[in-house]
Parts: C-alpha cells; sequence; structure tokens
C-alpha cells in the first residue's frame, strides 16, 4: 500500500474527527477482541465504514503517529499497521530532514 502522508499533521488538532463516518458508531464495534471468529465480522464492518470515510488517511496518520496498537484505525487492523509503521517512520524522519 503506498500512502501519500498529509505532513501537515492536522490530525493533532481532532477537527477530522468531527468529520469521521464513524462518529456516531458504537466504538466497540472498531475494538473486536481477537481476529477470529466474530471478530472478523467485527473488522469486515468497522472497515465497511471506513471505506465511506472522507478522513480514512488522516485517521490511519494518527494512529501511526501515536502508536494505536489496538483497534481499526483508518482502515487497518493492529497487525496492517505493524507493516505500515516502519515505513512510516522512515518517511517522517526524512521529512524532517
Amino acid at each position: 500500500m503506498a500512502l501519500t502522508w498529509i505532513r501537515t499533521h492536522d490530525w493533532d488538532a481532532g477537527t477530522w474527527r468531527n468529520r469521521s463516518a464513524c462518529r456516531d458508531t458504537d466504538p466497540e464495534l472498531f475494538f473486536p477482541i481477537g481476529a477470529t471468529g466474530t471478530a472478523l465480522d467485527q473488522i469486515s464492518a468497522a472497515k465497511s465504514i471506513c471505506a465511506q470515510c472522507t478522513v480514512t488517511r488522516e485517521c490511519l496518520e494518527f494512529a501511526l503517529a501515536t502508536n494505536q496498537e489496538a483497534g481499526v484505525w483508518g482502515a487497518t487492523t493492529e497487525e496492517e499497521r505493524r507493516k505500515l509503521r516502519k515505513s512510516w517512520l522512515a518517511d517522517e524522519q526524512a521529512a524532517a530532514g
């Protein structure tokens, strides 16, 4: 997954949260217990909400920057974010120059 990061860190202000598709959804949907069985259905449902969201990239960058280890953020699971975080950190360091 090749991403161009926001770099302005607008996610830090929290304003993106006011525009999120999940803002009126039960937060428990985005924090399934485990990664098998009904948790897979929950992850799929959370990601379907993310797919309709206009601030998915901000959400994902927030999760990477703040090292969110649990839940679905920016349409990614914990495992998916672990894989993305290494390249995100490298990109952040390169941008800082």
